[in-house]
């Protein structure tokens, strides 16, 4: 257990950073103000604002979030678009007016039940089970947060758990309910289909020139050809503030100096023991048994210390160090429990302590080996240094860079000439540009921002031929940018995309007669009750749904079948129409208790979460709420609603 607990805690630091950086809500968004007076407000509720600041990061976060969870299968496009923008900044109101409620319920934390809480994380001890308060601060700092910013978090978190609890407590789920679910769930139904292919009727479509036209005029936006822009642009980064900065090996010996510390290596000890495991809880008699037979080892090894690894690997408990006779590898101060560490660093390189006792047990404890502390030649750490010097330089290059950037872009309005010139940057043309992102374009390039390409389709941009605003299209990554060539969208000539209109009119023409040719089979089957031209039958249930495509399997599955044989019909996009027959319904003998059970909490979750939702629409249709910066409609409008769901 000891040396578990001795070599994982890098592990240990990163669990905990996982449990110290979440979001506090149960929205998964983060949704607390941010620090400052914020001018560019989105929306104002309950005495509170939402910023623009706020409502980007939790649309970074949410993304982060879903990166994380599926990888190279996340696409974030399905949160580039203002549907999903608005759900997010409609969870910020949410977020906003339960803080606001708890307030006004006087719910809140006291310092004892904060301590409480924090002292109670387990990645937050040390291994003699003391709070260890260096590594909450320094844990803290990876986040750029202090004590005081995660506490106030963590009371916010706490006060809203008493509110979210009295909620969604309140909601239950039947057993009946469940029962009834997973009967439904299990159920199977045997099918017949009898397909009616489109592809078998192409040989009887009739197209005529006429139909083709009036389906190239009803369907104009197919054949549009979007508005395009051929643009030129300056990118101001950090690479580029990189690039005009140096560090000299002057700079190097001074910094090096001046943080000795950083490249010292504390003594380092390696040590082998014997444990004997005694639990802190463990009765007397038992400690005493476990001390006499620590003792009785002890004898053995100052008799011939030659033999400790051969009784560490025969008698020791600690799993993780027995099997290389004991030994624990080396270690500096604070790596070991304080017990077994201050006998150790007694120790000279041969010795042998006498029984240690620490929570896990008795300790023999031989040191076996010690390493002086020592410092890092300037020689050994000059790359880094250099680095981290550069990497400071060039952020207050970027800084300098980046508000001459701005003044150059907005006093040249007509030219990018200028502030390349003056910035020794370069001008970049990109051809092809329309409203809308472009999903292959390379990170960090204005084709795929939204931001830049709204900039310079701007009537500034296209009409007046002036460069945009100076946008950020990544952190420390500024573009500014001026139309060279407009074309305004149009329709593709109907000769050209003739023979498209005809496989498309085509497809449709098909499609039709065979839906009516379905739709006959289907009327005759339900009146006779014929059963010939079916498919061979197939069980299908929601867990098994065989080969029956999506609008077929919805069709089957919600089929009355009170009465049998019944029979239903489906068009099939693309495809066709299908006739299903189906003979019998079957129940499996068996009901799956875990299943039933775990189909129970998700029922009860979901009531709960329907709850929730539902206390905070009462919240919003009570709080007059003004959406300053709409992300659906039109940006320069101001309104004023009643948010209600």
């Amino acid at each position: 257990m000891l040396e578990y607990i001795r070599t994982h805690q890098k592990l240990m630091m990163g669990l905990l950073i996982f449990l110290i950086v979440p979001s506090f809500l149960f929205f998964g968004l983060e949704g607390y103000t941010r620090m400052g007076d914020r001018q560019d407000t989105v929306a104002k509720l309950a005495g509170q604002s939402i910023t623009q600041q706020e409502l980007d990061a939790a649309h970074r976060d949410q993304m982060q979030r879903f990166r994380e969870m599926f990888g190279p299968q996340f696409d974030s496009k399905i949160f580039d678009t203002p549907e999903a923008k608005q759900e997010i900044l409609d969870s910020l109101i949410g977020q906003k007016l339960l803080i606001a409620e708890a307030t006004r319920k006087g719910l809140s934390v006291s310092d004892q039940s904060l301590q409480r809480a924090i002292l109670a994380m387990p990645e937050l001890k040390s291994p003699d089970g003391s709070f260890d308060n260096e590594r909450y601060r320094s844990l803290l700092s990876v986040q750029n947060m202090n004590p005081a910013m995660f506490e106030a978090r963590l009371r916010t978190d706490l006060a809203l758990q008493q509110l979210n609890g009295a909620i969604q407590n309140s909601a239950f789920a039947p057993e009946s309910v469940a029962d009834r679910l997973s009967d439904i769930s299990a159920q199977e139904r045997e099918v017949q289909e009898m397909l009616f292919k489109a592809s078998d009727f192409v040989s009887q479509v009739k197209i005529t020139d006429q139909m083709l036209k009036d389906y190239y005029d009803k369907s104009a936006g197919q054949f549009e050809i979007p508005e395009q822009v051929k643009a030129e642009y300056v990118v101001l980064d950090a690479a580029a503030a990189a690039a005009q900065v140096s560090v000299g090996d002057a700079d190097v010996k001074s910094y090096y100096e001046q943080n000795m510390k950083r490249y010292s290596i504390d003594e380092q000890r390696r040590a082998s023991h014997i444990l004997i495991t005694a639990n802190k809880d463990a009765s007397g008699a038992d400690k005493e048994k476990a001390k006499a037979k620590a003792e009785s080892l002890l004898a053995q090894v100052r008799k011939n210390p030659g033999d400790f690894a051969k009784l560490a690997k025969e008698q020791s408990q600690d799993p993780g160090s027995a099997e290389r006779g004991g030994d624990l590898g080396f270690f500096g101060k604070g790596m070991m429990v304080k017990p077994f560490e201050d006998a150790a660093y007694k120790l000279q390189p041969g010795e042998i302590s006498d029984i240690v006792q620490s929570e896990f047990g008795y300790h023999i404890i031989q040191l076996t080996e010690m390493k002086p502390a020592s410092v890092k030649s300037l020689d050994e750490v000059k790359g880094e240094i250099a680095g981290e010097i550069k990497k400071q330089l060039a952020a207050k290059k970027f800084a300098d860079m980046a508000e001459t950037f701005s003044t150059t872009v907005y006093e040249n309005a007509d030219s990018l000439k200028p502030v390349a010139d003056k910035l020794q940057l370069k001008i970049e043309t990109i051809a092809n540009l329309t409203r809308t992102p472009n999903p292959t374009a390379a990170p960090n390039s204005p084709a795929g921002n939204a931001k830049f390409l709204a900039a310079i389709f701007s009537d500034e941009a296209i009409k007046r031929k002036n460069n945009t605003e100076v946008v950020e299209i990544a952190p420390n990554t500024l573009v500014a940018g001026r139309v060279v060539e407009h074309k305004p969208a149009s329709r593709r000539p109907f000769d050209e995309v003739k023979a498209v209109v005809r496989e498309h009119v085509t497809q449709i023409e098909a499609m039709n007669l065979a839906k009516k040719a379905g739709e006959a089979k289907l009327a005759e089957v339900k009146e006779k009750g014929n059963a010939s031209g079916f498919s061979e039958p197939k069980m299908v249930s929601r867990a098994k749904t065989q080969d029956l495509r999506g609008e077929a399997f919805t069709a089957v599955m919600k089929a009355d079948v009170t009465k049998l044989p019944t029979h239903v019909g489906v068009e099939l996009p693309a495809q066709g129409y299908g006739v299903y027959r189906i003979n019998k319904i079957a129940q499996p003998a068996n009901a799956d208790d875990a299943q039933r059970k775990a189909q129970q909490q998700q029922i009860a979750n979901t009531l709960a979460q329907q709850e929730m939702n539902a206390y905070i629409g009462v919240l919003k249709n009570k709080a007059k709420v003004e959406i300053v910066k709409p992300v659906v409609k039109d940006p320069g409008a101001v309104e004023e609603m009643n948010l209600g769901y």
